[in-house]
């Protein structure tokens, strides 16, 4: 007989078998490669279960419809966006703005936003999934760039943490609900003119608020 033994198979206190990042990254991809060829309408899990090279419940042992893929897909779409030190809040603004921009005009970013914010109308589950994957997520960059300018003295520090969590949240609403505003809902051109006036707007209501 061969001596050789088999090497045990480490359990853990989890039923089923664990994720895979490999097998995630391949499901995410894959959703939003039917987002550009399908359309939010017409991709199913089936489809995407089949571009990733995984089994059905696979993918519904991760997420349990398409609206969670979906949202999952783009978050990371959203979490590649930066906020490059520039010089100046002003050239900050511009820079993240003309990003969100850029992310937006992508075909998979664009069809899956408008379908899972027509979706959370009549879904409180979906519309707390996107909070949370995407909305609280990028309010990274409200709270990075208002630290950098606070650190250059373009604005001060604000001593009470509630007020601080409340401004960090209406900067990021004013900012995300123009770019999106104006490149989803009017159509109109996010260029460097567009965005030059609106950071211009948005650090003169900045300052008045400082006075």
């Amino acid at each position: 007989m061969c001596s050789h033994t088999r090497p045990k198979t480490v359990r853990t206190g989890r039923t089923g078998r664990p994720r895979s990042a490999e097998a995630d990254a391949a499901i995410l991809e894959a959703t939003r490669a039917a987002l550009v060829e399908l359309g939010w309408s017409k991709l199913t899990m089936g489809d995407v279960a089949n571009r990733a090279g995984v089994a059905k419940t696979t993918l519904y042992r991760r997420w349990t419809s398409k609206n969670e893929l979906v949202v999952d897909a783009v978050a990371e779409l959203f979490d590649e966006l930066e906020l490059p030190d520039l010089g100046s809040l002003m050239a900050d603004l511009e820079g993240v703005v003309l990003q969100f921009a850029a992310l937006l005009a992508r075909p998979e970013a664009k069809t899956a936003l408008m379908g899972v914010v027509a979706e959370s109308t009549r879904d409180d589950a979906l519309r707390g999934r996107i909070r949370s994957a995407i909305v609280d997520r990028q309010k990274r960059l409200v709270l990075e760039g208002r630290a950098r300018a606070q650190a250059r003295g373009e604005l001060p520090y604000e001593e009470d943490a509630g007020a601080a969590a409340r401004s960090a949240d209406l900067i990021f609403d004013v900012i995300a609900g123009a770019v999106v505003h104006r490149a989803l809902v009017s159509a109109e051109p996010v260029d460097e003119e567009w965005a030059r006036s609106f950071a211009l707007l948005l650090v003169s209501g900045l300052a008045s608020l400082q006075g």
